[in-house]
């Protein structure tokens, strides 16, 4: 039961209480460090880059995972509340499902007041791509399919790293931390252009990591969308257009939400998912209902199989 009772209490952290200020998230001291790794990486060589990127990943993931480990293995053998307690509190700053689906709401309520800059401003928070040309449509289309993407990011992945490692304790946060970590320098440096070489590493890895967290995930999504959305078309979208986007992993969450929304997700010049009209603002707020109950099915079915295996 202490697996199951440790995400437990990370969710509800979560849900309730939301992102932690920056200078106290776990997440925000690793970003710190990637910025201090990445002022001191070497330029103008690809090879060298490379190699730069791929150690500052192994050396970070395993300092900062070894230590998540280690001291939870102490306080584990000091008093096991106190250790529930502890773990809770390390896999919660790997969840932020609340804080998305706020920045998302955020874009909703600048769209329905018909102020675009604000929108666009907004949605900076959520998205990397270049917001200052995007009309009303695409603001709605990029909201949703950010939600989507960053369910699998933002709670599948690291909770299905933890359930995976659940029966050997501390290791389990330690294993949702070191992913957490990953995801961080793929969304830092894990671009193309001045980072191609620097963060190709991270990239790669994080698609590695997230490859069964994004199908299982969106399994999830599909059977959620039975009761908030359109679960068949969800599945008909979803078979189509997973491929389409550039990610291996992308495409088959935003996909399935396309289709369950009844919606066309389009960043224009890249990919277009499903076959509806353009999402409305009413819409982004249809998909975090559906990110939340994609979230909360695959914590319980994993929940369960743990129990029935330990």
């Amino acid at each position: 039961m202490e697996p199951v009772a440790v995400l437990a209490l990370a969710i509800g952290m979560d849900l309730l209480l939301g992102e932690l200020p920056t200078r106290f998230h776990p997440v925000g001291w690793v970003g710190h460090l990637i910025g201090m790794l990445e002022a001191r990486a070497p330029v103008r060589s690809p090879a060298a880059e490379l190699l730069y990127g791929a150690a500052m990943v192994a050396l970070t993931v395993a300092l900062s995972g070894g230590l998540c480990y280690v001291l939870l293995d102490r306080v584990a053998g000091w008093d096991r509340g106190a250790y529930i307690l502890g773990a809770a509190l390390v896999t919660k700053s790997t969840f932020a499902i609340r804080e998305l689906c706020r920045a998302a709401g955020r874009v909703k309520l600048r769209l329905r007041a018909d102020d675009l800059p604000g929108a666009r401003a907004e949605l900076r928070a959520l998205v990397s791509r270049d917001t200052t040309k995007l009309g009303r449509p695409h603001l709605a289309a990029a909201a949703v399919e950010s939600v989507a993407e960053n369910t699998v990011d933002s709670f599948i992945a690291p909770a299905f790293f933890f359930l995976l490692f659940a029966p050997a304790g501390p290791l389990a946060p330690a294993a949702a931390f070191s992913y957490r970590v990953v995801n961080t320098f793929d969304s830092m440096i894990g671009y193309h252009g001045r980072y191609e070489y620097l963060g190709k590493a991270a990239a790669r890895f994080d698609d590695l990591l997230n490859w069964l967290p994004a199908r299982l995930g969106t399994l999830c999504l599909v059977a959620s969308a039975a009761i908030l959305g359109d679960a068949r078309n969800a599945g008909r979208v979803l078979g189509r257009d997973h491929a389409r986007t550039e990610s291996p992993n992308a495409g088959w969450p935003m996909s399935a939400a396309a289709g369950a929304l009844n919606v066309t997700l389009e960043k224009v010049g890249h990919y277009r998912l499903g076959d509806g009209p353009p999402p409305e603002a009413t819409q982004i707020d249809q998909m975090c209902r559906l990110a939340l109950a994609t979230s909360l099915l695959f914590a319980s079915v994993g929940g369960i199989i743990s129990l029935l295996l330990s």
